[in-house]
């Protein structure tokens, strides 16, 4: 195939349009409107485990005289627009992200990203089940859905309370489970949980059927509000189908000086790394302090369900032009 032609089938073209069409047909049937954010800004994401595409600063510029940021997803943005009295919205964006390129993965993918007024992370699950179930009757049949909490998921499928065990511990299961983990002798413990999730959890996962797994260490937090109790839990969300994550889905923080915190924290792992620093987003921080709705919010990669959907066992097979050919 010349490396001008796109790598999707035109008939998977129209597909994917057939998708965006159902997406948002949804929203228009429950009366949430579609919004558009800016896709450059001047602040970046700060999570040190997400790399942001840099703008060079250009000296002889009249007008942008400093770097700017390709956004990692929309969330800082809709959250200001939530905050100004919009209510509930979604949007259907590209969004960029650095090292994140192959079978699952194109630097530049799209998101389908939206957030409801007065729901909870439990509340807003239903209506991603909703969703799934509504886009996916021209394409497959999905089984029940199925729920866990992040410590069930962990005990079930890999035999380890992540609220009890220790870095030790952790180690074992991993060496256990057949993992390389050359290299991981001084990451931190979220790290392990991590490496357990992707390599023994997702993979053990019920097949043909959507499943969430809920309520994630507070350590694992990102935007997430963290509910009190022993242990703490981050309310958050992800959802799953035959192994692959589509979705991250919060119960949204709307505390500032919370968030501020999270920032400034983020920019102490991210140097502790050696990683660059990031300007965070104090446009959020002020509309924070203006008052956030109680609101929960969720991010489903459109690409990767479009893949689900599909049968589509390469990204590059619902892409018009992956990175190599854009």
């Amino acid at each position: 195939m010349a490396s001008w032609q796109p790598t999707a089938s035109i008939d998977m073209l129209k597909t994917r349009a057939r998708l965006l069409s159902k997406l948002r047909a949804f929203f228009t049937e429950k009366d949430i409107f579609e919004v558009q954010t800016p896709v450059l800004s001047q602040a970046g994401n700060t999570e040190p485990s997400i790399e942001t595409f840099v703008t060079q600063e250009h000296e002889n510029s009249t007008s942008i005289t400093q770097p700017s940021f390709l956004n990692t997803s929309p969330e800082f943005a809709m959250k200001r627009l939530l905050a100004a009295g919009c209510g509930s919205i979604y949007q259907i964006s590209p969004a960029f992200r650095q090292d994140e390129q192959g079978k699952k993965h194109n630097p530049e993918f799209t998101l389908l990203e939206w957030y409801r007024i007065d729901l909870d992370h439990h509340a807003l699950m239903g209506e991603v089940n909703s969703l799934i179930r509504f886009v996916a009757e021209d394409f497959l049949i999905l089984e029940r859905s199925q729920f866990f909490s992040y410590r069930d998921a962990m005990i079930k499928f890999a035999d380890v309370d992540p609220f009890k065990a220790d870095i030790d511990e952790l180690k074992t299961v991993v060496v256990k489970a057949g993992i390389d983990a050359v290299g991981m002798d001084d990451v931190p413990f979220d790290s392990w949980l991590d490496l357990l999730m992707s390599h023994v959890v997702e993979k053990n996962l019920p097949l043909n059927c959507p499943v969430f797994i809920y309520d994630y260490p507070a350590s694992q937090a990102a935007l997430a509000k963290i509910k009190k109790g022993s242990p703490a839990v981050a309310e958050r969300f992800e959802l799953y189908i035959n192994g692959m994550e589509l979705a991250n889905g919060f119960h949204e923080l709307s505390d500032a000086e919370e968030q501020a915190e999270r920032f400034h924290n983020d920019q102490i792992q991210r140097k502790e790394s050696g990683l660059p620093g990031i300007p965070a987003d104090y446009h959020l921080i002020e509309a924070l302090k203006h008052g956030l709705p109680d609101c929960a919010g969720v991010a489903i990669g459109v690409d990767r369900l479009l893949m689900v959907l599909t049968g589509a066992e390469h990204i590059n097979e619902v892409l018009t032009f992956p990175f190599d050919r854009a």
